[in-house]
């Protein structure tokens, strides 16, 4: 083996540990094996339970669940349809409620309630975290039935959208404008 045989060992084993190391990174941020893997959550509408100790409630108190404001889900960066509801409970707090969700599964998806517009095509992929928003947590499945407390302190007449965001990308999976 001559001189230039043996230079060339090791710079080729240079290039395949960078090319072994920059794929696993690039696996660990895109997280492809999600696009295959659907996670299917099934809760029922929330209620609460009333204090012991509390009075009864007023006639013009909410005998149960109230839909305050919906809207259907739009798709942005992936197709994503089904319905939003923001929901009242008894005891005064607010839900969002995802029903019917189907979406792609991907790295990172969040629930956030927003005061951005909700808007059509790619004009609407980045435009929910320009403005005030909440995020409500991880989305518990990309398909099904799941609702997300709205924590205490938030108004939640302030915000006139909710989406499914994708915090990794910075960029929205679907949308829906709550009316």
């Amino acid at each position: 083996m001559g001189r230039e045989g043996r230079r060339r060992g090791p710079l080729v084993a240079g290039v395949v540990i960078i090319a072994i190391a920059m794929a696993a990174v690039g696996l660990y941020w895109f997280q492809p094996w999600k696009l295959w893997q659907d996670e299917t959550v099934r809760e029922a509408l929330p209620t609460t339970a009333p204090d012991a100790g509390a009075q009864a409630p007023s006639s013009s108190a909410p005998e149960g669940p109230r839909t305050v404001a919906q809207g259907n889900l739009i798709s942005h960066e992936h197709e994503t349809t089904g319905t939003v509801k923001l929901i009242r409970l008894p005891d005064g707090t607010h839900t969002v409620r995802l029903e019917g969700l189907e979406t792609s599964n991907g790295p990172d998806l969040r629930v956030w309630l927003t005061d951005a517009p909700v808007k059509e095509g790619v004009a609407g992929w980045r435009v929910f975290d320009d403005g005030k928003y909440v995020s409500l947590g991880k989305l518990k499945g990309n398909k099904g039935d799941q609702n997300y407390a709205v924590p205490a302190g938030v108004d939640p007449s302030g915000f006139g959208s909710v989406t499914i965001w994708c915090d990794r990308f910075d960029v929205s999976f679907g949308a829906a404008r709550l009316a």
